[in-house]
This record gives C-alpha cells, structure tokens and sequence, in this order.
C-alpha cells in the first residue's frame, strides 16, 4: 500500500509501498503532487533496469543528456553516471569525479537556455558512511527576502552559464550565457521562488556592475535558509527527483573515496519545453 510522509519542514516527501515499474496513473497523479508541493520526492525500496528507470523518469517530462558527453552512459546516453571511473590509470582519485555536485549550492541545467524542469538519481552503490545530498527551498528564499530585495529584483534577469570545469568537451567550453528571471513564478504551483545558482551566475542584466556585483553577493547570503533544508541519507534502491525551479542542492563530497558512491541521474525538461517561458 503506498504511504506518503513528508520529511521536512518546507522541503522533501518520502513515497513507500509502491513499485514504480507498474504504478497506476491514480497513483502517479499522486506522487507527482507530492513532488509539486514539497519541492523533493523519494522514492524508496525500488529494483530497476535502465529502461524501467527512464520509462519511470519520462512520467515527469522529457529526457535531455547532460552537456558532459564524458559521463553519459555508453549504451543509454540519456543517462548520466554519478561517481564511476573516479580513480585514473596512476591510481590518483580525480577530485572533479568524486566531488561532482559538492562544489556548492546549485540548480541544475540555470545554463541552458530553458532550463531543466528536474533531476531525477537512482542509487546503485552508497558507501558505510558520507554521501548524502543537501536540499534547500527557492520558495523560501524568497519568503526570506526583506521587501526592499523583493522590489528590487522583480523582473530583473541574470546570466547562468556552466560553472563546473573540467566535465565538458573542448568544444562544447564556449558556453553561451543563458538569461532566467531572478524571481521566477512556478508554472505549476503559482508561488514565487528565488532563482539562483552560485556557481553559474555571472550578472544582473540592465545593472551597473558594482550593482549587480553587490546584490549576487547579498542573494549567496541569503539563498539557504535553515528552516527550508532536507537532507537526504541515501539507501540502495532510492529514486530522488527534485524541481530544479523551486529548489538547490549539493553533495556533501566527504565519503570514503575507495568506497563507491554511483547513481543513474537524468535532467528532465518540460514536455512542452519548446513554449515554456524561462
């Protein structure tokens, strides 16, 4: 019988009982509200192939692979494979591998010209100890955001490009900034979330330079609140997707390196992404 319990304060839902394989579309409507409404879904306990995890994954929109073609799975290139092949010939562990996604808080795909809707990992290996992945709401950002910051922002448009050196092919490097509004209205939910990613910014838009440089240094301060955070302690078998419109993340980038850490991961856009607005 499926049971769903929310985990956190203002972020994060866990789903049980359930075997995603053969869900009903009922049920499905359920979780996927579930998700909309708590930001980040898990999915416990669940035993799948590649085909069952991308035909699970396209119930929430389209499959795009990920900019780093290194990393795509050779077979399933809609797949991303998290933390394979971190040790090089030398023996010598490749921090970029191992540290993918600890780098700091962000949101996955702000480079892209529509961004993506989620990212979705299913969890192959975890190690004894370490590993977990850190959640923070975008709605409650924004709800932090004294009124003067919330006036001043509205309809201001920053500049996302990639921001993780060394995952990308030489030619795919010269990356093009995309433009995202700052205060962004979830098409879904209707609520208003800051958005933002540390990594990625590189300016507000329309602003004098020591202007925007100021406030991109005041929203860092201000993107994660303490009471709006999950944190994810991962099993075998767990599914977490999360919204990357309304939510950050990172890995905590502090598990034993000669133990595995592996997931199949998937960036999700919108099934109409061609006309959603960014």
């Amino acid at each position: 019988m499926m049971n769903i319990r929310v985990v956190g304060d203002q972020i994060g839902v866990e789903v049980s009982g359930v075997d995603v394989k053969s869900i009903s579309d009922e049920d499905f409507a359920k979780i996927y509200q579930a998700w909309i409404d708590h930001n980040v879904l898990v999915v416990t306990g669940q035993e799948l192939t590649i085909p069952e995890f991308l035909a699970y994954s396209r119930r929430f929109g389209i499959i795009k692979p990920h900019p780093s073609k290194s990393t795509r799975h050779p077979d399933y290139p809609d797949i991303t494979l998290l933390g394979v092949n971190k040790f090089g010939p030398d023996g010598k562990l490749n921090e970029t591998i191992y540290r993918r996604g600890a780098e700091g808080w962000h949101t996955d795909g702000a480079y892209e010209k529509i961004p993506f809707k989620a990212t979705q990992l299913y969890a192959l290996a975890i190690p004894d100890r370490g590993g977990d992945t850190y959640f923070a709401s975008g709605y409650e950002a924004y709800e932090a955001l004294p009124q003067r910051l919330k006036d001043q922002l509205e309809g201001v448009v920053g500049a996302f490009t990639y921001g993780t050196p060394g995952l990308l092919n030489p030619e795919d490097e010269d990356w093009k900034p995309a433009l995202h509004p700052i205060i962004r209205t979830h098409r879904e939910s209707g609520r208003k979330s800051l958005y933002f990613d540390r990594l990625k910014i590189v300016c507000l838009q329309g602003l004098e330079k020591t202007v925007s440089d100021d406030l991109i240094a005041d929203l860092k301060e201000r993107m994660i609140q303490p009471y709006g955070q999950y944190v994810h302690k991962w099993s075998v078998g767990d599914i977490v997707i999360w919204d990357n419109r309304c939510s950050y993340h990172k890995a905590a980038g502090d598990y034993p390196p000669e133990q595995d850490r592996i997931h199949w991961r998937v960036s999700i856009k919108d099934w109409d992404a061609a006309s959603v607005p960014n």
